[in-house]
């Protein structure tokens, strides 16, 4: 008898320490993946150096693993398969090929997470000569928008339009960042779901847009926001666009239910 409660008693040990091994590993593996593919372009050099630590540093804090790499080859079906969010950091959509462009489309359209920050709005055909094929559907995916010339780099005011947003939903009523304030032919209102505008009042722009959206979501795809604001690293130093970052990928790699 004595045997035998020995041998259940060392049994229940077993079992115990598997349970707590296993809760160990779940633990800390990784909540979701993500997958950075940053710009190549000569002004973007400084952003991209200054964001690769960040981000790393970002997915070791917050349990998500990260691949950083500027070269668009990973943009394909069978890898993207391996990831829940892709964050497009300043990589034009005319600097991927056609095969690269369908893929990443594919991407968003299954409902997986995808980030735009800053020259990921490129949008418009006067990037290409009229033998390219044009990304029509990136285009209407940012709201129908086509990029204009922007003015010069200078601080201004972001205004928080929607704080029930989960990318939005920690940020003051409105904060100062220095950026280039990308102008566009109209407004992309009505089309997509704005989340912040800039203030026009505090800066100089090259051509007033008056309804001036920089940050938005399109519900047509279950996960996809667009954060206009980001060329310059300093932006990585600011609290409130620290947090904005950190709200958006999380609700880009949360279930579709998450609104």
């Amino acid at each position: 008898m004595k045997k035998i409660f020995l041998r259940l008693f060392a049994f229940a040990i077993i079992i115990a320490f598997t349970i707590k091994l296993s809760s160990l590993v779940n633990a800390q593996s990784p909540a979701f993946k993500v997958l950075v593919v940053a710009s190549l372009a000569k002004d973007h050099v400084r952003m991209m150096d200054s964001a690769q630590p960040f981000f790393e540093k970002m997915a070791m804090e917050n349990n998500f693993s990260l691949d950083f790499t500027k070269d668009t080859a990973v943009i394909n079906d069978s890898n993207l398969a391996r990831y829940d969010v892709f964050i497009q950091l300043h990589l034009a959509p005319f600097d991927m090929s056609y095969s690269q462009q369908a893929a990443l489309q594919k991407f968003i359209e299954s409902g997986k997470g995808w980030v735009g920050i800053h020259a990921a709005g490129l949008t418009g055909r006067q990037f290409k000569d009229s033998t390219h094929i044009y990304w029509q559907w990136f285009e209407d995916c940012m709201g129908g928008i086509v990029y204009s010339p922007h003015p010069k780099f200078q601080e201004g005011v972001l205004v928080i339009e929607d704080h029930n947003h989960p990318a939005t939903k920690n940020l003051p009523a409105k904060f100062a960042i220095a950026d280039e304030w990308y102008e566009f032919n109209k407004s992309p209102r009505g089309n997509v779901r704005v989340l912040a505008s800039a203030d026009e009042s505090t800066y100089t722009q090259n051509k007033p847009m008056g309804d001036h959206p920089m940050i938005w979501t399109n519900e047509k795809y279950a996960r996809m926001i667009y954060i206009c604001p980001g060329h310059d690293p300093s932006v990585l130093r600011n609290n409130d666009y620290v947090t904005l970052l950190h709200d958006a990928i999380l609700w880009a790699a949360s279930p579709a239910t998450v609104k």
